[in-house]
Protein backbone atom coordinates (compact mmCIF):
# COMPACT_ATOMS: atom_id res chain seq x y z
CA UNK A 1 0.00 0.00 0.00
CA UNK A 2 1.57 3.56 -0.87
CA UNK A 3 1.59 6.03 1.98
CA UNK A 4 1.33 9.32 1.58
CA UNK A 5 4.27 11.22 3.79
CA UNK A 6 4.36 14.97 4.76
CA UNK A 7 7.57 16.72 5.33
CA UNK A 8 7.91 20.33 7.20
CA UNK A 9 11.15 20.30 7.23
CA UNK A 10 13.38 22.62 4.89
CA UNK A 11 16.50 21.41 5.68
CA UNK A 12 19.19 18.57 6.70
CA UNK A 13 19.79 17.40 10.92
CA UNK A 14 23.52 17.61 11.59
CA UNK A 15 24.76 15.09 13.27
CA UNK A 16 28.71 15.99 14.46
CA UNK A 17 30.70 12.50 13.84
CA UNK A 18 35.00 13.51 13.81
CA UNK A 19 34.70 9.87 11.60
CA UNK A 20 32.43 11.04 8.77
CA UNK A 21 32.85 13.87 5.85
CA UNK A 22 35.29 16.85 5.50
CA UNK A 23 33.95 19.01 7.91
CA UNK A 24 33.41 15.75 10.73
CA UNK A 25 29.34 16.13 9.92
CA UNK A 26 26.79 14.29 8.80
CA UNK A 27 23.52 16.20 7.08
CA UNK A 28 20.67 13.62 7.53
CA UNK A 29 17.86 14.20 5.43
CA UNK A 30 14.83 15.58 6.32
CA UNK A 31 12.81 16.60 3.39
CA UNK A 32 12.19 13.50 1.76
CA UNK A 33 13.60 14.89 -1.60
CA UNK A 34 16.81 13.65 -1.18
CA UNK A 35 17.98 11.14 -4.11
CA UNK A 36 20.81 10.24 -1.00
CA UNK A 37 18.28 8.78 1.03
CA UNK A 38 19.12 9.11 4.33
CA UNK A 39 22.00 11.40 3.88
CA UNK A 40 21.09 14.77 2.37
CA UNK A 41 21.95 16.05 -1.33
CA UNK A 42 20.74 19.46 -1.18
CA UNK A 43 17.47 19.14 -2.78
CA UNK A 44 15.74 20.92 -0.09
CA UNK A 45 16.99 23.89 -2.02
CA UNK A 46 14.20 23.34 -4.15
CA UNK A 47 11.63 23.89 -1.48
CA UNK A 48 13.39 27.92 -0.29
CA UNK A 49 10.59 29.98 -2.46
CA UNK A 50 7.44 27.28 -0.66
CA UNK A 51 4.98 29.45 1.19
CA UNK A 52 3.91 29.14 4.61
CA UNK A 53 0.92 27.09 5.55
CA UNK A 54 1.00 25.77 1.66
CA UNK A 55 0.54 22.00 1.55
CA UNK A 56 2.98 21.08 -2.01
CA UNK A 57 3.28 17.93 -3.65
CA UNK A 58 6.08 16.91 -5.95
CA UNK A 59 5.76 14.43 -8.83
CA UNK A 60 7.85 11.17 -8.10
CA UNK A 61 8.97 12.05 -4.97
CA UNK A 62 11.78 14.08 -6.81
CA UNK A 63 12.85 17.84 -6.21
CA UNK A 64 13.43 18.15 -10.07
CA UNK A 65 9.91 16.94 -10.88
CA UNK A 66 6.91 19.14 -11.18
CA UNK A 67 5.36 20.95 -7.82
CA UNK A 68 1.79 21.68 -7.21
CA UNK A 69 0.17 23.60 -4.17
CA UNK A 70 -2.85 20.54 -2.79
CA UNK A 71 -5.26 21.90 -0.18
CA UNK A 72 -5.00 19.24 1.53
CA UNK A 73 -3.78 15.38 1.45
CA UNK A 74 -6.82 13.10 1.84
CA UNK A 75 -7.01 9.46 3.24
CA UNK A 76 -8.55 6.51 2.21
CA UNK A 77 -10.21 3.50 4.06
CA UNK A 78 -7.85 0.77 4.21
Amino acid sequence: MAREVTHEERGPEILDDDDKGDDGLIYVCRCGLSDSKSLCDGSHMATADEEDGVVYKYANDDSDGERRAIDEIGYEDE
